[in-house]
């Protein structure tokens, strides 16, 4: 398990260090400066060989690579003799050097291009889009559409990817087609197709399956069906169609989604979600899996006050809670102080007192317990895009491509005025566990993650930072406007500055990493 996510992980991120020392080796050549070394990985060289004047090497740590060009020392351009100035990256003018500099985060976004290109061009493995939990005050809902919705079509065009609503002509979204329920529906909407994604987004498809427990903690299915219920239903679904509430109750078999044996009817009317699952408790003394503690953490308020896994959460402050979701919302909107979580632990009724932690999550105070749900949840169905063809994979891949430079940017804009936390920055762990994941869902996934951090790669390499490509070229700039290079003592304290600035970055995502998994 553990040698398949090295594997993984070096598959990601191998083709990312590679097209970016290609970039640089690319314009060196190009400009005639010879290099010495072409390495993928810092350290202890595993494999190496040597054509022409470049030696090509594997190194053991592959979290980098780098490109030795001749005369690549700014403190050494004295020290080149006369006839080998031709091949020495120092002794070259100051564009080719620009160029040269510039290369590496160059390629990284065309590599970022050809990967959307040829995902497009072939079709790709995408899950379905569906809309998550709608309440009826939404946006969404007033225009028609509903919790658990799969859009089909856009103003008339198949869509499989929701970040595509913004190529919609006009900017403007007036028909929606949707898959309700096996049955299709079109829908005459009036949103400006931003307003529309953004609005969109805030309903990600975290659908629960229809499983209560009892106060034993044993579990049922509840389903539509009176022939067995369907692997697609959904606790969040029932009362998305108001024609009819009749429901059916079934035990409960793991590892059996279907043909489960049938209880009963249940005569329950009901208009919401909540209501559904208040009559739950109330005449079948049933409550929804999601309410039932997978894990407590460890110091944690929740851990303090004696909460244990297994234990199903009822009400907080003697406020009735019927999700997961619901208990969190309820705790945001208590006062600061201590509050009283009531549970049912083997069938027995048990109150525990706790103050919530205060955290600040972007720029938010948070109240937090430390208790995480057992909810289990639909998994989404996969569709095959159709092929863009040349010409629409080109321009497809272009905006997906400056759609992800954009992203990134404002996301680096949000850490520099602290409107995210530094916390959100990963490092090699948080790549590994994503690279995985991806992988794990789909090959499609996959490439769209590497082009989205080849992108990370390029923009984070042009930072102004002495050590850094953008370094570099910074100090390629200054030179043009000072008439010529920095001093040796500038230079030398700018390099320091940079590398400290580096090691503090570094630093902050390796411990990141570490809060975050251990």
């Amino acid at each position: 398990m553990f040698l398949e996510k090295v594997v993984i992980f070096v598959l990601f991120l191998g083709p990312l260090i590679f097209f970016h020392e290609l970039g640089h080796f690319f314009f060196a050549r190009l400009f005639g400066v010879r290099v010495e070394v072409f390495s993928l990985g810092f350290g202890p060289k595993l494999f190496k060989f040597k054509k022409h004047d470049t030696e090509y090497a594997l190194s053991i740590i592959p979290l980098g690579g780098y490109v030795k060009m001749f005369g690549d020392d700014p403190f050494d351009k004295e020290g080149i003799p006369e006839d080998q100035k031709q091949y020495s990256f120092n002794h070259k003018g100051k564009w080719a050097r620009f160029w040269i500099v510039l290369g590496g985060p160059l390629a990284n976004f065309l590599l970022a291009f050809f990967i959307f290109f040829f995902l497009l061009i072939s079709g790709e493995r995408m899950p379905e889009i569906k809309v998550g939990v709608i309440e009826e005050k939404g946006k969404l809902f007033s225009q028609g559409l509903r919790t658990g919705d799969v859009l089909k079509k856009i103003n008339n065009q198949k869509i499989y990817n929701i970040s595509d609503v913004a190529l919609q002509k006009g900017g403007k979204v007036f028909s929606i087609t949707v898959e309700r329920k096996k049955s299709l529906r079109t829908l005459d909407v009036n949103f400006q197709s931003e307003s529309f994604f953004n609005e969109f987004i805030k309903h990600p498809p975290i659908l629960r399956k229809p499983l209560l427990v009892d106060e034993k903690g044993k579990k049922y299915l509840v389903s539509e069906f009176n022939d067995g219920p369907r692997s697609d239903e959904s606790l969040d679904m029932f009362s998305v169609e108001k024609k009819s509430n009749k429901l059916f109750l079934y035990s409960f078999v793991e590892g059996k989604a279907e043909n489960q044996q049938l209880l009963k009817k249940l005569s329950i009317q009901y208009k919401s979600t909540n209501e559904l699952l208040n009559k739950m408790v109330e005449k079948e003394g049933l409550y929804s899996l999601d309410l039932v503690v997978r894990s407590v953490k460890m110091g944690s308020p929740a851990d303090k006050a004696g909460l244990k896994v297994n234990d199903i959460i009822v009400s907080l402050n003697n406020i009735k809670v019927t999700s997961f979701t619901e208990l969190k919302e309820t705790l945001q909107g208590l006062p600061e102080k201590p509050v009283s979580l009531r549970v049912i632990r083997n069938g027995k009724f048990k109150t525990f007192s706790m103050t919530p932690e205060l955290r600040e999550i972007n720029k938010k105070k948070v109240r937090l317990i430390g208790v995480w749900s057992l909810g289990e949840y639909l998994s989404l169905n996969f569709v095959t895009t159709e092929s863009k063809g040349f010409f629409g994979s080109v321009s497809i891949g272009i905006y997906r491509t400056w759609d992800s430079i954009e992203k990134t940017l404002t996301g680096f804009k949000k850490l520099i005025t602290s409107e995210s936390s530094l916390k959100n920055i990963g490092g090699p762990l948080s790549i590994g566990k994503v690279a995985t994941d991806s992988f794990n869902t789909s090959l499609s996934y996959f490439f769209q993650l590497m082009a989205l951090i080849s992108v990370n790669l390029g923009i984070i390499n042009l930072f102004p930072i002495p050590v850094l490509d953008g370094g570099h070229i910074m100090f390629i700039f200054l030179e043009i406007i000072n008439r010529g290079p920095l001093s040796r003592r500038k230079m030398e304290i700018a390099q320091q500055v940079g590398l400290s600035m580096l090691l503090m970055l570094m630093i902050g995502a390796i411990f990141n990493d570490f809060t975050r998994f251990f």
